[in-house]
C-alpha cells in the first residue's frame, strides 16, 4: 500500500528544493501608527509597502468630516497590495489608468524607500484627476525608479468628487464655519502620518517635498497658500496646475476655478435636491456611487476658499507675503489642452467661444493667436485654454515667488514630442518621464526610446536634486537658473532640453491684465 505523504512532509520538500512560494518569503516590517506592517521584501534593492492606512474609513457617519486618526489592529497588517481608490465614476477611473477597487474607504498610501535606508529627502505624490478621478496607485505612479535615486516616495490617495470638495450650510455649520475640501483635508493628514512616521522608512521629516500634476498641482497650489499646512513640506513641485485667479463667481468665466464659500453651498443644497433627500444626516445613509452619479461640475472638482484651508484669493495671499516659503519648482506643457479639445475649429467657433468667457479681453486676447484658418483656429483655441488654465498660472506663480518669497522659483515648460506628434505635449504627458515609468500604450502615452530615456533620466535628476537641496542643479546637467520676471528664463524639455526664454512669454502682459479685470473690475487698456 503506497504511503501518502502528509501536507507538512509536501512543504518541506519544496523548501529544501529552494521551490518555495514567493508568498512564504518575509517581507520588511516597519512600525506606523496603528500597527506593525509587512511590506514586499525589496527588488534591486527597493521595497514598497502598499495600502498604509493614514486616516479611518470616512464612511458612514465619518462621510463629509474631517480625517479621523487611524485605527489601530492587532498583529502584522499585510502591506502588499494597494488599498481601495476613492469612490469615482467607473469610466473616469478606466481613462485614468485605476485599476482594483473603488470604495468611500480609500484613505491609504503606498512608500517606496532604499533598504537601509536612512535621513534620505521624502517625496509625497499627490495625484491628478480634475479632483473626481483617478488614485495614487496607478502603474505610472510607480515609485520604485526614483527611489532608486535617493530618496523615499510616497503616493496618496484623497478623497474625490463631492465626497471630497461638497460645502453645504449644515457642513459649515458642523464645521465651526468652513466646509468643502475634505479632499485637501485628507492630503494634510497624509502629510501628518509622513511627518509621524517616515523616519522609520528611512526617510526624514525635516526635508518633505509635496509634488503634483493637474489637480494634484492644484492642491500644491492649495498647500502652499494654507495655513494648515505649514511646516509639513519643505519644496513644492507643480507640473501643469496651480490657480492664481479670482473666485469663480462668474460660471462664463474662463480660468477662474475654486469656488466662494457661499456659491459651494449652494452647489450643495442643489446635489441633495437631486438627491431627494432633505438633511446632511439622510445624504450619509445614501450609496457613494448615488451621490458621485449626482454630481455636477461645481460640485465636483472645485476647491473652496472655505476661510481655514483655503482662506482667500492665492494671488492676493501671495502678494501680501501669507503663503509656505519654499523653494518651487513648476511648470506646464506646450499643447495642455489637446486632453481636453478634440476635433477641428473654425475661426467663427473660437470667437463665438471667446466672446462667451473672456467678456471685454476677447478681442485683446484673440489679437495674439492667429484663427484665419480652420487650422489656426484649432491651434488658438487650444493656445488660449492652455494659457488660460496652465500656462499663465505656472508663469504668475514662478513670478510671484521669485517676487514676494526668500527662496527660489525654477520654472519649466515640456514640449517634448514623439514621432509623429506636430502639435506638442498634451496634458499629463510628462508624467512617465518624471517616475520613469515609460509606455507606448495608454491614454498618457509616451516612447521608450533611446531618447526617452535618456529625457527620462535627465527630468528625474532635476526632480530629485531640487527634493535633495531645493535646487534642480547638479553635475552634468544642463544649468537651470532661477526664474524672476526680470530674469525670465526657464528649463524647456524639447528635442535639446536647456535654458532659455519662455515661447510664451509675449502672451502673459495680456493675460496679467485680464485676471486683474476679473478681479477687481479694471477695465481693458487701449
Amino acid at each position: 500500500m503506497p504511503v501518502r505523504p502528509n501536507r507538512f512532509s509536501l512543504l518541506s520538500i519544496l523548501l529544501g528544493l529552494g521551490l518555495s512560494s514567493a508568498c512564504l518569503a518575509q517581507g520588511p516590517q516597519v512600525r506606523v501608527t496603528g500597527g506593525t506592517i509587512e511590506g514586499i521584501a525589496a527588488k534591486d534593492g527597493i521595497q514598497a509597502f502598499k495600502g498604509i492606512p493614514f486616516a479611518a474609513p470616512p464612511v458612514g457617519p465619518l462621510r463629509w468630516k474631517f480625517p479621523q486618526p487611524v485605527q489601530p489592529w492587532e498583529g502584522i497588517r499585510p502591506a502588499k497590495d494597494y488599498g481601495h481608490s476613492a469612490e469615482q465614476s467607473r469610466v473616469a477611473a478606466l481613462a485614468m489608468g485605476v485599476t482594483g477597487g473603488l470604495d468611500e474607504d480609500c484613505l491609504y498610501l503606498n512608500v517606496w524607500s532604499s533598504t537601509g535606508a536612512k535621513d534620505l529627502p521624502v517625496m509625497v505624490w499627490i495625484h491628478g484627476g480634475a479632483f473626481t478621478s483617478g488614485s495614487g496607485s496607478q502603474a505610472l505612479y510607480d515609485g520604485a525608479h526614483l527611489a532608486g535615486k535617493g530618496v523615499v516616495v510616497v503616493t496618496i490617495n484623497y478623497r474625490l468628487g463631492p465626497l471630497g470638495f461638497m460645502a453645504h450650510p449644515e457642513l459649515t455649520q458642523e464645521g465651526g464655519g468652513s466646509s468643502g475640501n475634505y479632499g485637501i483635508r485628507d492630503q494634510i493628514a497624509a502629510l501628518e502620518w509622513v511627518r509621524d512616521n517616515i523616519t522609520n522608512f528611512g526617510g526624514t521629516p525635516a526635508n518633505v517635498t509635496i509634488f503634483g500634476e493637474s489637480a494634484g498641482a492644484y492642491s500644491v497650489n492649495i498647500l502652499a497658500a494654507s495655513p494648515r499646512a505649514k511646516g509639513l513640506f519643505h519644496r513644492a513641485i507643480a507640473e501643469s496646475g496651480g490657480s492664481f485667479a479670482p473666485p469663480k463667481n462668474d460660471a462664463a468665466a474662463f480660468g477662474p476655478l475654486h469656488l466662494p464659500l457661499k456659491r459651494a453651498e449652494t452647489e450643495g443644497e442643489k446635489l441633495l435636491g437631486r438627491l431627494k433627500v432633505s438633511s446632511i444626516a439622510k445624504a450619509r445613509e445614501l450609496p457613494a456611487k448615488a451621490i458621485i452619479d449626482a454630481a455636477t461640475s461645481d460640485t465636483t472638482g472645485s476647491a473652496v476658499f472655505d476661510g481655514t484651508i483655503l482662506p482667500k484669493d492665492i494671488f492676493e495671499l501671495y502678494a501680501h507675503k501669507q503663503f509656505n516659503d519654499t523653494p518651487l519648482l513648476v511648470g506646464s506643457n506646450s499643447d495642455e489642452a489637446a486632453m481636453f479639445v478634440w476635433g477641428k475649429l473654425t475661426p467663427d467657433k473660437v470667437k463665438q467661444q471667446a466672446a462667451a468667457g473672456l467678456g471685454d479681453y476677447a478681442g485683446k486676447i484673440l489679437a495674439l493667436y492667429p484663427h484665419t484658418s480652420v487650422d489656426e483656429a484649432t491651434w488658438a483655441g487650444k493656445a488660449i485654454l492652455t494659457d488660460l488654465a496652465f500656462t499663465w498660472h505656472a508663469w504668475t506663480w514662478a513670478g510671484m515667488q521669485g517676487s514676494h518669497g526668500k527662496n527660489p522659483a525654477f520654472l519649466y515648460y515640456f514640449d517634448h514630442r514623439p514621432p509623429g506628434n506636430t502639435s506638442g505635449a498634451s496634458h499629463a504627458a510628462e508624467i512617465g518621464y518624471v517616475f520613469g515609468n515609460l509606455s507606448p500604450l495608454g491614454l498618457f502615452s509616451r516612447g521608450s526610446s533611446a531618447e526617452d530615456k535618456r529625457l527620462s533620466e535627465l527630468m528625474m535628476n532635476y526632480w530629485v536634486n531640487f527634493a535633495k537641496t531645493g535646487d534642480p542643479n547638479g553635475a552634468d546637467l544642463p544649468k537651470w537658473p532661477a526664474f524672476t520676471r526680470q530674469s525670465p528664463e526657464g528649463m524647456i524639455f524639447d528635442a535639446k532640453p536647456g535654458a532659455r526664454a519662455m515661447p510664451y512669454a509675449y502672451r502673459m502682459p495680456t493675460f496679467d491684465a485680464y485676471f486683474k479685470w476679473r478681479r477687481d473690475g479694471s477695465k481693458p487698456g487701449k
